[in-house]
């Protein structure tokens, strides 16, 4: 999904942006069977999956019935997908209940899950990472599954390793990590005894304009705060080709479930890109910490194989970035704690 490099204006630009489907999430949604529902999702990452999901199924000329399932806490949120055309439903997921009472269809994406503030609250953390996806993928064990899952399942490698690959052991490092692998043990579980199609999609990391890795790098050093280089090494993709990968992921769904690495194929350094921000804004970078000989990084060959290379490189995402920051606009002010190397979020 190829875009031009020029500056992005604002906000409705960036949410067209990373919600346009490619031709080839088109082509996918003309002939794939059965409707689809987004189960959590009003987080970073739902509503923009699921608007290309329907701009997809539009511009294929079918109609499917698009469900976006989730608290919807923030004012607004529920109004906001249902300007595009996705149904909503609104209630808590944990409540056993609620989600039995949710229509059964064909095609299911799992967005639902718990981070930051992870160790202030371990049980909940458990609960939504671990024991939701196990009601989940009970209630849905009939339908095709796409569930996110997250590259801190694999442990801390060498930085010039090109990354953890599917078929390598996970090794979580602290409950969070614990807990996400909890959650691909269910979705396995009921896959091996149901023949349930599933995808495990392990992300590290999506970025845009307002959150991501590049942002906080970006932020510290155009505020003059440290940038911390113990974690000195990183992988990211652009979120709309990340979208565009896992609609896409769906027809790779199988049983045994199937394990794919969503990011970009770059290992990008810390101190390269708090430099290339310093060159952009004149202002020298502080670092703090010297760069460890491992890193929490993911080989993405497989699903470059499938899926093709990203459309947008990380040096157009540093530019834009730059930008966006530079003119106020604004930061979800979530900072996503990549430099943590004990697994404590």
């Amino acid at each position: 999904m190829k875009l031009n490099t020029e500056i992005i204006k604002d906000e409705e630009q960036l949410d067209e942006m990373i919600s346009r489907p490619g031709a080839k999430v088109i082509e996918m949604f003309s002939r794939i069977d059965g409707d689809l529902i987004f189960l959590g999702v009003s987080g970073k990452t739902g509503p923009y999956l699921a608007r290309m999901a329907k701009r997809a199924c539009d511009e294929a000329g079918i109609s499917k019935r698009i469900i976006g399932v989730a608290r919807f806490e923030t004012p607004g949120q529920k109004e906001s997908i249902e300007k595009h055309g996705i149904e909503s439903i609104a209630g808590n997921l944990l409540d056993r209940d609620f989600l039995t009472s949710l229509p059964t269809v064909k095609n299911v994406f799992f967005l639902a899950g718990m981070k930051f503030g992870a160790v202030d609250n371990l049980p909940l953390t458990w609960a939504v990472n671990s024991y939701l996806p196990a009601m989940v993928a009970g209630h849905y064990r009939d339908s095709r599954i796409v569930a996110f899952s997250t590259g801190c399942v694999y442990p801390l490698v060498r930085t010039d390793s090109g990354g953890s690959k599917e078929s390598d052991p996970p090794v979580a490092i602290g409950e969070y990590a614990q807990s996400c692998l909890g959650r691909e043990r269910m979705f396995e579980y009921v896959s091996n005894k149901y023949k349930t199609p599933v995808t495990l999609i392990r992300l590290n990391y999506s970025v845009e304009m307002r959150y991501g890795v590049l942002v906080d790098i970006a932020s510290k050093v155009m505020t003059g705060q440290p940038v911390d280089l113990a974690m000195g090494y990183f992988n990211v993709i652009w979120q709309g080709d990340m979208n565009d990968f896992v609609l896409r992921s769906l027809e790779f769904a199988q049983s045994p479930a199937r394990i794919l690495n969503i990011t970009g194929p770059e290992t990008l350094s810390v101190r390269d890109v708090a430099n290339e921000f310093g060159r952009l804004s004149g202002n020298k970078p502080v670092f703090i910490n010297n760069e460890a000989e491992t890193a929490l990084l993911s080989n993405s060959s497989e699903a470059l194989r499938l899926f093709g290379q990203p459309g947008v490189h990380p040096s157009t995402i540093i530019r834009w970035i730059y930008e966006w920051l530079k003119s106020g606009k604004r930061l979800l002010g979530k900072p996503t704690h990549f430099e943590v190397r004990d697994g404590k979020y």
